[in-house]
């Protein structure tokens, strides 16, 4: 890592690139182990009385959460460009996010107020994280020239993703264990005397999840620089909202950044419901179970953090939007591929023999299944960075921090509508892959936005 940072940022200081990137290094476990993999199972198969209604309640949550972020973002975005500092804010949503980090290992079966304390905690923490992430992009052209923009944001979403990788590892091999044999994913007796029955090990991932942001957090405070002051709080507040109003003019009367806002919440809609209703799909119709999709996440994340290795030279190289498009194509071919499957059936009509009983990912479609899931991964990432530069090159940057809240909008707003679409075709039909190929057609609109848009090349 230490060698990629030489080579890529040769013109800035290399000390405050990387401890910019650990912002995201800090803040993945949150969304690894609480958001995915480990404790949302948790929720809605123990501590829920029944899993459909932990994921109606999962699901108001996130929802929640959403809304807050979109209403709140572009303010707070267009207050902190009129004020000029980025790291205070970043503080100031840091504190709440570590206290409902570590609320989740109060979520305890049997606590009467379990199911409260596990939803304020995800709303409230999921809505500080992400709004302390539009301040931490923000910070970007400040770090790099714009034709290293693509290369940076690459390198921050790759540090996530190995953050990931590492902290799930940690997670379903020292701490959460399978109640009927008590051991972890590598099969040993978890550390501390966590008690699978009481789901110790699975609600140990919020503490977990505090420590590490704090531990890696701290060298974004100490060593990135921040902007001046510009102008005092009271007055920074008229003048953010009244930019705020002019930005959503701009963003409106500008064809590019109004084309790519509007592709971006059509296609980060379906990204939101691929990636929520997947481990579900994978439950369903191959009979997954948390080992499974616990490794099925590893690999993810694996192949996640090589196509970022890869994804942001590309972006420097060609620029943003072919990325994106690129990526786009290859989602849709992918879900396609993936809805074909289910334990005995590869692309539709082609019949196997089903998975032999106690072998991991023994049959073909789960091959193929682990095969298209890890292209997706390799893709998502690249999707995702190539979104925060691009926009970089869009929008003006004297209110970048102001776009980002945009961007967070434009990300959030809609955030709903996949997955309601997914819900309601899925009762419709009965059917697990008719409800999930809903989401090939928000990639496909997105696609077809975002063909419009024009970007300027890198100065």
């Amino acid at each position: 890592m230490t060698d990629a940072v030489d080579d890529s940022f040769k013109t800035t200081d290399r000390r405050a690139v990387l401890s910019w990137a650990l912002f995201d290094w800090a803040a993945q476990p949150f969304f690894t182990l609480v958001t995915t993999f480990v404790f949302a199972p948790y929720f809605a198969s123990s501590l829920a009385a029944t899993p459909a209604e932990g994921q109606s309640l999962w699901g108001f949550a996130t929802a929640a959460a959403g809304l807050g972020i979109a209403i709140t973002a572009p303010i707070l975005g267009s207050i902190a460009d009129a004020t000029g500092r980025r790291k205070r804010w970043i503080f100031a949503f840091s504190v709440p996010f570590v206290i409902c980090c570590w609320a989740f290992w109060f979520a305890a079966p049997g606590n009467p107020d379990g199911i409260l304390i596990a939803l304020i905690a995800f709303a409230v923490g999921t809505f500080c994280i992400e709004v302390a992430t539009v301040f931490n992009n923000a910070m970007m052209p400040t770090l790099v020239p714009p034709a290293r923009v693509g290369r940076l944001s690459s390198f921050g979403w790759a540090m996530g993703y190995v953050s990931g990788l590492v902290t799930l590892v940690i997670a379903l091999g020292f701490l959460a264990a399978r109640p009927d044999t008590g051991k972890t994913l590598l099969g040993l007796v978890p550390l501390f005397g966590l008690d699978p029955a009481t789901g110790e090990g699975d609600r140990a991932v919020g503490p977990f999840s505090t420590l590490w942001y704090l531990v890696f957090v701290l060298p974004l405070f100490l060593f990135v620089p921040d902007a001046p002051q510009q102008a005092r709080f009271g007055a920074a507040i008229r003048s953010g909202l009244r930019s705020l109003r002019e930005s959503l003019a701009q963003a409106r009367a500008n064809r590019n950044i109004f084309l790519f806002l509007l592709a971006n919440m059509v296609f980060k809609d379906g990204l939101v419901a691929l990636f929520a209703f997947g481990g579900i799909y994978a439950a369903g119709q191959l009979g997954w179970g948390s080992i499974e999709i616990g490794t099925f996440g590893i690999i993810l994340t694996i192949t996640g953090t090589l196509g970022l290795l890869l994804g942001g030279p590309m972006d420097d190289r060609f620029g943003a939007k072919p990325v994106i498009l690129f990526a786009l194509i290859v989602l849709m071919i992918c879900g396609l591929g993936m809805i074909s499957i289910d334990k005995t059936t590869v692309f539709f009509v082609i019949k196997t023999a089903a998975a032999p009983e106690g072998v991991l990912f023994g049959s073909l479609p789960e091959k193929m299944f682990i095969v298209l899931g890890g292209i997706i991964g390799a893709v998502s990432g690249p999707l995702q960075a190539s979104c925060r530069s691009l926009l970089i090159r869009l929008a003006p940057q004297e209110s970048i921090t102001q776009y980002f809240g945009l961007l967070a909008l434009s990300g959030k707003v809609t955030s709903f509508l996949a997955p309601l679409a997914v819900g309601v075709v899925t009762a419709m039909t009965a059917s697990q892959p008719a409800g999930m190929s809903v989401i090939l057609l928000f990639f496909g609109v997105g696609l077809i936005l975002l063909m419009r848009v024009r970007e300027r090349g890198a100065e």
